[in-house]
């Protein structure tokens, strides 16, 4: 169960429950490649939960130039 950062929380920086799961996917990715930390402390031991936790702190945002469009 995810409580920390709250999904209500998540939703006011991302717009749609997809783009918030497609941004920390490929955040976690990342960390787990060896990316450099945006955060100084995180709650969750693991690459999901500290990706949540940096969109959460407006560290990481979509890049609209690079959303596909129709």
């Amino acid at each position: 169960m995810l409580l920390y950062p709250s999904v209500d929380k998540l939703l006011e920086r991302v717009n749609s429950r997809y783009s918030l799961i497609m941004l920390a996917s490929k955040r976690a990715h990342q960390l787990d490649a060896g990316a450099k930390p945006l955060l100084d402390h995180y709650e969750s031991p693991k690459t999901i939960g500290r990706a949540l936790e940096e969109i959460a702190a407006g560290k990481i945002i979509i890049d609209p130039d690079e959303t596909d469009q129709i």
